[in-house]
Protein backbone atom coordinates (compact mmCIF):
# COMPACT_ATOMS: atom_id res chain seq x y z
CA UNK A 1 0.00 0.00 0.00
CA UNK A 2 1.29 3.44 -0.89
CA UNK A 3 0.49 6.92 0.39
CA UNK A 4 -2.25 8.45 -1.76
CA UNK A 5 -1.75 11.61 -3.77
CA UNK A 6 -4.23 13.64 -1.70
CA UNK A 7 -2.63 12.65 1.60
CA UNK A 8 0.87 13.26 0.25
CA UNK A 9 -0.16 16.76 -0.87
CA UNK A 10 -1.51 17.57 2.60
CA UNK A 11 1.74 16.42 4.18
CA UNK A 12 3.69 18.54 1.72
CA UNK A 13 1.64 21.57 2.76
CA UNK A 14 2.38 20.84 6.41
CA UNK A 15 6.09 20.39 5.67
CA UNK A 16 6.04 23.86 4.10
CA UNK A 17 4.77 25.37 7.33
CA UNK A 18 1.07 25.61 6.49
CA UNK A 19 -1.66 25.16 9.10
CA UNK A 20 -4.44 22.78 8.04
CA UNK A 21 -7.86 22.16 9.51
CA UNK A 22 -8.18 18.79 11.23
CA UNK A 23 -11.31 18.08 9.20
CA UNK A 24 -9.10 17.91 6.08
CA UNK A 25 -6.77 15.33 7.61
CA UNK A 26 -8.93 12.25 7.92
CA UNK A 27 -7.56 8.73 7.86
CA UNK A 28 -5.22 6.37 9.69
CA UNK A 29 -1.89 7.85 8.48
CA UNK A 30 -2.68 11.29 9.92
CA UNK A 31 -4.05 9.91 13.19
CA UNK A 32 -0.92 7.77 13.60
CA UNK A 33 1.33 10.77 12.97
CA UNK A 34 -0.57 12.77 15.58
CA UNK A 35 -0.27 9.90 18.07
CA UNK A 36 3.46 9.62 17.36
CA UNK A 37 3.99 13.37 17.78
CA UNK A 38 5.09 13.90 14.17
CA UNK A 39 2.17 16.29 13.70
CA UNK A 40 0.74 18.57 16.39
CA UNK A 41 -2.85 19.67 16.86
CA UNK A 42 -4.55 22.42 18.82
CA UNK A 43 -8.14 23.50 19.33
CA UNK A 44 -9.25 26.95 18.20
CA UNK A 45 -12.62 28.14 19.41
CA UNK A 46 -14.82 25.44 20.89
CA UNK A 47 -14.16 22.56 18.54
CA UNK A 48 -12.07 23.54 15.48
CA UNK A 49 -8.87 21.52 15.38
CA UNK A 50 -5.81 22.89 13.60
CA UNK A 51 -2.83 20.73 12.67
CA UNK A 52 0.79 21.79 12.09
CA UNK A 53 4.20 20.16 11.74
CA UNK A 54 6.68 21.79 14.12
CA UNK A 55 9.68 19.69 13.07
CA UNK A 56 9.91 19.00 9.34
CA UNK A 57 13.11 16.96 9.75
CA UNK A 58 11.20 14.55 11.97
CA UNK A 59 8.45 14.28 9.33
CA UNK A 60 11.06 13.59 6.64
CA UNK A 61 12.63 10.80 8.72
CA UNK A 62 9.20 9.34 9.53
CA UNK A 63 8.14 9.21 5.87
CA UNK A 64 11.39 7.52 4.93
CA UNK A 65 11.18 5.03 7.79
CA UNK A 66 7.49 4.19 7.67
CA UNK A 67 6.56 4.73 4.00
CA UNK A 68 9.86 4.46 2.15
CA UNK A 69 9.47 8.01 0.76
CA UNK A 70 12.85 9.71 0.36
CA UNK A 71 11.63 12.93 -1.28
CA UNK A 72 8.07 14.06 -0.59
CA UNK A 73 8.11 16.82 -3.21
CA UNK A 74 9.25 14.42 -5.92
CA UNK A 75 6.73 11.85 -4.73
CA UNK A 76 3.87 14.34 -5.19
CA UNK A 77 5.26 15.60 -8.51
CA UNK A 78 5.27 12.10 -9.95
CA UNK A 79 1.49 11.88 -9.57
CA UNK A 80 1.15 14.74 -12.07
CA UNK A 81 3.05 12.95 -14.83
CA UNK A 82 2.15 9.40 -13.85
CA UNK A 83 4.44 7.24 -11.75
CA UNK A 84 6.82 4.90 -13.49
CA UNK A 85 8.79 2.08 -11.96
CA UNK A 86 11.99 4.11 -12.35
CA UNK A 87 10.47 7.21 -10.73
CA UNK A 88 9.31 5.17 -7.75
CA UNK A 89 12.81 3.86 -7.20
CA UNK A 90 14.06 7.44 -7.04
CA UNK A 91 11.49 8.82 -4.59
CA UNK A 92 10.77 5.73 -2.50
CA UNK A 93 12.90 2.98 -1.04
CA UNK A 94 11.62 0.30 -3.42
CA UNK A 95 9.88 0.00 -6.76
CA UNK A 96 6.46 -0.70 -5.26
CA UNK A 97 6.52 2.32 -2.93
CA UNK A 98 5.38 0.09 -0.11
CA UNK A 99 5.36 0.80 3.59
CA UNK A 100 8.58 -0.32 5.30
CA UNK A 101 10.03 -0.51 8.82
CA UNK A 102 13.71 0.22 9.18
CA UNK A 103 13.82 -1.30 12.66
CA UNK A 104 11.47 -2.74 15.26
CA UNK A 105 11.45 -2.68 19.04
CA UNK A 106 11.09 -0.17 21.86
CA UNK A 107 13.06 1.93 24.36
CA UNK A 108 13.70 0.97 27.99
CA UNK A 109 15.14 2.99 30.85
CA UNK A 110 15.90 2.45 34.56
CA UNK A 111 17.62 4.23 37.43
CA UNK A 112 18.97 1.06 39.04
CA UNK A 113 20.40 -2.10 37.51
CA UNK A 114 17.76 -4.54 36.23
CA UNK A 115 18.58 -8.15 35.36
CA UNK A 116 17.38 -9.30 31.95
CA UNK A 117 17.90 -12.03 29.40
CA UNK A 118 18.33 -11.34 25.69
CA UNK A 119 18.70 -14.29 23.31
CA UNK A 120 19.45 -16.59 26.26
CA UNK A 121 22.29 -14.38 27.47
CA UNK A 122 22.26 -12.45 30.74
CA UNK A 123 22.07 -8.69 30.37
CA UNK A 124 22.31 -5.93 32.97
CA UNK A 125 20.14 -2.96 32.11
CA UNK A 126 21.58 0.27 33.49
CA UNK A 127 21.79 3.01 30.87
CA UNK A 128 24.11 5.91 31.57
CA UNK A 129 22.50 9.20 32.48
CA UNK A 130 21.21 10.87 29.34
CA UNK A 131 20.90 7.63 27.37
CA UNK A 132 18.32 4.87 26.81
CA UNK A 133 18.51 1.24 25.68
CA UNK A 134 16.69 0.16 22.54
CA UNK A 135 15.47 -3.46 22.58
CA UNK A 136 15.15 -4.63 18.99
CA UNK A 137 14.96 -8.42 19.36
CA UNK A 138 12.14 -8.12 21.89
CA UNK A 139 10.73 -11.57 21.11
CA UNK A 140 13.74 -13.01 22.96
CA UNK A 141 13.84 -10.45 25.77
CA UNK A 142 12.71 -11.06 29.38
CA UNK A 143 13.27 -9.46 32.79
CA UNK A 144 12.91 -10.86 36.30
CA UNK A 145 9.28 -11.62 37.10
CA UNK A 146 9.22 -9.37 40.17
CA UNK A 147 10.12 -6.32 38.09
CA UNK A 148 7.15 -4.04 37.40
CA UNK A 149 7.00 -2.69 33.87
CA UNK A 150 6.10 1.02 33.97
CA UNK A 151 4.77 2.42 30.71
CA UNK A 152 5.56 6.14 30.45
CA UNK A 153 3.31 8.23 28.26
CA UNK A 154 5.34 11.42 27.88
CA UNK A 155 8.88 11.69 26.53
CA UNK A 156 10.08 14.18 29.16
CA UNK A 157 9.05 11.91 32.02
CA UNK A 158 10.74 8.94 30.34
CA UNK A 159 13.93 10.94 29.99
CA UNK A 160 13.97 12.22 33.59
CA UNK A 161 13.09 9.07 35.57
CA UNK A 162 15.80 9.75 38.16
CA UNK A 163 13.80 12.79 39.32
CA UNK A 164 10.72 10.59 39.77
CA UNK A 165 12.16 7.61 41.65
CA UNK A 166 10.47 8.89 44.83
CA UNK A 167 7.17 7.78 43.28
CA UNK A 168 8.26 4.13 43.09
CA UNK A 169 10.02 3.57 46.41
CA UNK A 170 10.19 -0.09 47.38
CA UNK A 171 9.57 -1.24 43.82
CA UNK A 172 11.89 -2.67 41.18
CA UNK A 173 10.79 -1.00 37.96
CA UNK A 174 11.72 -0.97 34.30
CA UNK A 175 10.42 1.99 32.33
CA UNK A 176 9.25 1.51 28.76
CA UNK A 177 8.19 4.18 26.30
CA UNK A 178 5.09 4.19 24.10
CA UNK A 179 6.70 6.85 21.91
CA UNK A 180 7.20 6.56 19.05
CA UNK A 181 4.45 4.01 18.51
CA UNK A 182 5.45 1.50 15.86
CA UNK A 183 3.02 0.19 13.31
CA UNK A 184 3.19 -3.33 14.70
CA UNK A 185 2.75 -2.31 18.34
CA UNK A 186 5.97 -4.06 19.38
CA UNK A 187 5.70 -2.97 22.99
CA UNK A 188 2.21 -4.41 23.39
CA UNK A 189 3.22 -7.64 21.70
CA UNK A 190 6.06 -8.01 24.19
CA UNK A 191 3.93 -7.16 27.22
CA UNK A 192 1.48 -9.88 26.25
CA UNK A 193 4.23 -12.50 26.27
CA UNK A 194 5.76 -11.75 29.69
CA UNK A 195 4.17 -12.34 33.13
CA UNK A 196 5.29 -9.06 34.72
CA UNK A 197 2.82 -6.59 36.20
CA UNK A 198 2.25 -3.48 34.12
CA UNK A 199 1.79 -0.01 35.64
CA UNK A 200 0.62 2.78 33.34
CA UNK A 201 2.23 6.13 34.15
CA UNK A 202 0.50 8.76 32.08
CA UNK A 203 -1.35 12.05 32.23
CA UNK A 204 -4.13 12.35 34.78
CA UNK A 205 -6.86 13.27 32.35
CA UNK A 206 -9.58 11.66 30.26
CA UNK A 207 -7.19 10.97 27.39
CA UNK A 208 -4.66 9.29 29.67
CA UNK A 209 -7.30 6.98 31.13
CA UNK A 210 -8.58 6.25 27.64
CA UNK A 211 -5.10 5.27 26.43
CA UNK A 212 -4.68 2.96 29.43
CA UNK A 213 -8.05 1.27 28.98
CA UNK A 214 -7.96 0.90 25.19
CA UNK A 215 -4.29 0.19 24.55
CA UNK A 216 -3.22 -1.72 27.66
CA UNK A 217 -5.94 -2.93 30.02
CA UNK A 218 -7.92 -4.42 27.13
CA UNK A 219 -5.02 -6.74 26.31
CA UNK A 220 -3.36 -7.25 29.71
CA UNK A 221 -6.43 -7.50 31.96
CA UNK A 222 -5.72 -7.64 35.70
CA UNK A 223 -1.97 -7.43 35.16
CA UNK A 224 -2.43 -3.77 34.19
CA UNK A 225 -3.08 -0.90 36.59
CA UNK A 226 -3.07 2.89 36.38
CA UNK A 227 -0.60 4.82 38.53
CA UNK A 228 -2.28 7.40 40.79
CA UNK A 229 -0.08 9.29 43.29
CA UNK A 230 -1.49 9.35 46.86
CA UNK A 231 -1.62 13.17 46.82
CA UNK A 232 -3.44 13.44 43.50
CA UNK A 233 -6.19 15.65 44.93
CA UNK A 234 -3.67 18.18 46.24
CA UNK A 235 -1.82 18.12 42.92
CA UNK A 236 -5.03 18.74 40.99
CA UNK A 237 -5.91 21.69 43.22
CA UNK A 238 -2.47 23.31 42.91
CA UNK A 239 -1.36 22.44 39.39
CA UNK A 240 -4.46 21.24 37.55
CA UNK A 241 -5.29 22.62 34.10
CA UNK A 242 -8.84 23.89 33.54
CA UNK A 243 -8.39 24.26 29.77
CA UNK A 244 -7.30 20.64 29.50
CA UNK A 245 -10.41 19.55 31.37
CA UNK A 246 -12.73 21.64 29.19
CA UNK A 247 -11.11 20.45 25.96
CA UNK A 248 -11.15 16.75 26.74
CA UNK A 249 -14.60 16.81 28.30
CA UNK A 250 -16.01 17.62 24.85
CA UNK A 251 -14.03 15.10 22.81
CA UNK A 252 -13.44 12.11 25.07
CA UNK A 253 -16.34 10.01 26.33
CA UNK A 254 -15.23 7.45 28.91
CA UNK A 255 -16.84 4.37 30.37
CA UNK A 256 -14.93 3.62 33.57
CA UNK A 257 -15.59 0.54 35.70
CA UNK A 258 -12.47 0.44 37.90
CA UNK A 259 -13.28 2.01 41.29
CA UNK A 260 -9.94 3.81 41.64
CA UNK A 261 -10.31 5.34 38.21
CA UNK A 262 -13.90 6.31 38.96
CA UNK A 263 -12.69 8.25 42.01
CA UNK A 264 -10.04 9.91 39.88
CA UNK A 265 -12.61 10.96 37.28
CA UNK A 266 -14.82 12.28 40.10
CA UNK A 267 -11.91 14.50 41.17
CA UNK A 268 -11.59 15.82 37.62
CA UNK A 269 -15.23 16.85 37.67
CA UNK A 270 -15.09 18.21 41.22
CA UNK A 271 -12.18 20.57 40.52
CA UNK A 272 -12.92 20.87 36.78
CA UNK A 273 -9.22 20.31 36.17
CA UNK A 274 -6.90 17.67 34.73
CA UNK A 275 -3.19 17.19 35.32
CA UNK A 276 -0.21 16.51 33.06
CA UNK A 277 2.32 14.02 34.42
CA UNK A 278 5.29 16.38 33.95
CA UNK A 279 4.21 18.02 37.22
CA UNK A 280 5.64 14.99 39.05
CA UNK A 281 9.22 15.64 37.88
CA UNK A 282 11.13 17.05 40.83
Amino acid sequence: MKLSESKAKKLLQLSNGEVISGSQLKGAPFEQMLDDGILQSSIQGRSRRKVVCNDTSQLKFYLKNQWGINDLSAYVENFKVGESRKDNIIVASDSKSKKVRTFKGFLVNCYESISAVLNEKELKLQPASGSFIFISDFENFTVDNEVTIVGVENAENFKMIEQQKYLFEGMRVLFVSRYPQSQSKDLMHWLQTVPNSYLHFGDFDFEGIGIFQNEYQTYLGERASFFIPPNIEELLQKYGNRNLYDLQLNIRKLIVEDEKLKRLVDLFHHYKKCLEQEVLIK
